[in-house]
């Protein structure tokens, strides 16, 4: 779903950083070799992860639903220089093509790849996190941020995506829908949560900025 025109999208995206070389060709590799391409944070999205990222410079983030790594590559352009990035993801047929591009990265070293379930790997991690990014199953998000906030340091960023998710939080829910109900709970606690301070941008498919208070 577009909330704004394509030709529009096309104008923000011309009119922001260009996408690196080494995103294009993961990129362009994404959409031919791995199936539900859509779930690419692509051009515009990454640029934003990467600005952002640089203005925080953080010494440790974590990614929930590392895909085939261009979000990951996105923020560790703003890691602090002995920092790390600790992403997660369930599905262990993308590990070749993440560690490919991360390889090229010339961040290797500064990226932790776990395969497995979030929920229990997260407790697993002795850090405070600067920088968050929660992109995976959606069913999850409240389980996610409740495990996650107390991990973050004071002024630190969690990012949240696809929480408008292609406009289903202004529809009459369907019966056998199991996400929508949980987003539009999720976008509640965000916004409620006297631990943050929430801006929702209608960035792609909505991407909440929540500020560790």
């Amino acid at each position: 779903m577009h909330f704004i025109s394509e030709e529009l999208e096309n104008y923000v995206a011309a009119h922001s950083e260009n996408e690196p070389e080494l995103l294009q060709q993961l990129n362009k590799e994404t959409h031919q070799k791995v199936l539900q391409p859509r779930m690419l944070s692509g051009h515009f999205q990454g640029r934003v992860l990467s600005i952002l990222s640089k203005i925080i410079n953080p010494k440790h983030i974590l990614e929930l639903g590392t895909y085939t790594g261009y979000a990951t590559l996105c923020m560790a352009e703003g890691l602090h220089t002995d920092g790390t990035i600790d992403t997660i993801d369930i599905n262990e047929e993308l590990e070749e093509i993440q560690s490919k591009y991360f390889e090229q990265s010339g961040k290797r070293n500064q990226i932790i790849q776990h395969i497995g379930n979030a929920l229990e790997i997260i407790p697993l991690l002795d850090k405070k996190f600067d920088l968050v990014f929660i992109d995976a199953d959606k069913e999850n998000y409240i389980n996610y941020w409740n495990l996650i906030v107390p991990m973050m340091n004071k002024g630190g960023i969690i990012l949240s995506d696809n929480v408008l998710w292609s406009g289903k939080v202004l529809e009459k829910l369907k019966p056998n829908d199991k996400s929508t109900p949980i987003l539009l709970e999720y976008n509640k606690i965000t916004k409620e949560d006297p631990r943050v301070e929430t801006v929702l941008l209608p960035i792609r498919d909505g991407l909440t900025v929540s500020r560790i208070l």
